[in-house]
C-alpha cells in the first residue's frame, strides 16, 4: 500500500474493465459485487451496452463500468455501437482494468492494448483464469511480456470465476481513486432500470441455450414491468430477424421458449427479491441490427 494512502478519506471514482469479447469482464465485475448483474455465457459480444456497478465499502465508491468486448468491428450498426461504447469508457474514468486471459493473446487483444497504450490514468492489467494453470511458473513469460508493453501499468493475476485474488485487485483500485465525496447512495448498485436488468437476464438464457444455432441478431424489449401485490408481472417481447430464428427459438410445441422462461424468471426473482409472473412472446423485426434508428429505439443509445 503506498504511504500516501489515507484509509479513512472519501474516495469515489469510475473503473472501467475493458478487454476483447469473452474474456471475462462480466463475470469480474458479477465476483466484485457479490451478486449478478451483468449477464455471462460463453459466446463473444454478449455485453452490449456500458453498465455501471457500484460497490462502496466503507469510506470507498467504486463505480465499474462493465464495457462490450472491443472486437475486430463487424459491419452491423450494432457492431460500431459496441466499440464505440467501449472506447468512450477509457476516456472519462479514473481507473481502466484491462482484463486478459492467462495464455491466449489474439488479434483482438492487440488491438485492446494498443487503446489502453495512451490511457492517461492509473492501469492495471488482470490476467484472468490464472487458476487453470499447473505450473505457475509457466505464466511467468506472459507476465513479463505484459510489463514490457505496458511498463506503468500494475500487474495481477486473478481467476473471476473463482474470485481469487480479487482483493488485491480491490485493494489497488481503491488506492487510485481520487478523494472525492460519493456519487450514488450507498445501497445502490447499479445505473441500470429494472427493466434494463430484466431484458438483459432474458438475453442471457437465449444465448446459453441456443449457442450457435443463432446468430447475434436478437434483443429483448420489456414491453410491461409492474408490481401487483407480492407478484412483479414482466411481458417481454424478444425481436429476431427472420421467421427461421422464431421457429428456433420457439422450439418444438414451444418448449425452447418454455426453458427460456423459467430461467430467466428464477434469476429475476433472485435480483427482484419477489414472485415474478414472466411472459415472453417473439416477434420478427427484419434488419433491426443493422439500422441506426431501430437500434436508438430499442435503447442502444450512446451514453
Amino acid at each position: 500500500m503506498s504511504d500516501s494512502f489515507d484509509a479513512q478519506a472519501s474516495r469515489c471514482g469510475y473503473v472501467a474493465i475493458v478487454g476483447r469479447p469473452n474474456v471475462g469482464k462480466s463475470t469480474l465485475l458479477n465476483h466484485i459485487l457479490g451478486q449478478k448483474l451483468a449477464i455471462t455465457s460463453r459466446k463473444p459480444q454478449t455485453t452490449r451496452h456500458n453498465m455501471l456497478g457500484i460497490k462502496t465499502e466503507g469510506a470507498v465508491q467504486a463505480i465499474y463500468v462493465d464495457t462490450p468486448g472491443l472486437h475486430k468491428a463487424g459491419e452491423t450498426a450494432l457492431n460500431r455501437y459496441m466499440n464505440r461504447s467501449a472506447s468512450a469508457a477509457l476516456k472519462d474514468v479514473d481507473v481502466v482494468i484491462f482484463v486478459v486471459d492467462r495464455d491466449r493473446w489474439t488479434d483482438e487483444d492487440e488491438m485492446v492494448l494498443e487503446r489502453v497504450k495512451f490511457v492517461q490514468g492509473p492501469l492495471i492489467v488482470a490476467v484472468n483464469k490464472t487458476d487453470r494453470i499447473e505450473d505457475k511458473a509457466a505464466l511467468l513469460p506472459h507476465l513479463e511480456w505484459l510489463s514490457a508493453q505496458l511498463p506503468n501499468a500494475e500487474i495481477v493475476p486473478i481467476s473471476a470465476q473463482q474470485a481469487k485474488n480479487l482483493d488485491v485487485l480491490e485493494q489497488l483500485v481503491a488506492e487510485r481513486l481520487p478523494e472525492s465525496e460519493h456519487f450514488f447512495p450507498e445501497d445502490q448498485i447499479t445505473d441500470r432500470s429494472s427493466r434494463f436488468l430484466a431484458a438483459e437476464l432474458v438475453r442471457e438464457k437465449i444465448m446459453r441455450q441456443l449457442g450457435a444455432e443463432l446468430p447475434y441478431q436478437i434483443t429483448v424489449e420489456i414491453e410491461d414491468f409492474k408490481q401487483q401485490g407480492h407478484v412483479l408481472h414482466i411481458h417481454a417481447l424478444i425481436l429476431v430477424e427472420r421467421d427461421g430464428q422464431k421457429k428456433i427459438l420457439i422450439g418444438d410445441k414451444g418448449e425452447r421458449i418454455k426453458r427460456i422462461g423459467q430461467e430467466a424468471r428464477k434469476d429475476m426473482e433472485v435480483l427482484f427479491d419477489s414472485k415474478v409472473m414472466l411472459n415472453l412472446w417473439v416477434k420478427v423485426k427484419g434488419g433491426w441490427s443493422d439500422d441506426e434508428r431501430a437500434l436508438h429505439s430499442l435503447g442502444y443509445r450512446d451514453q
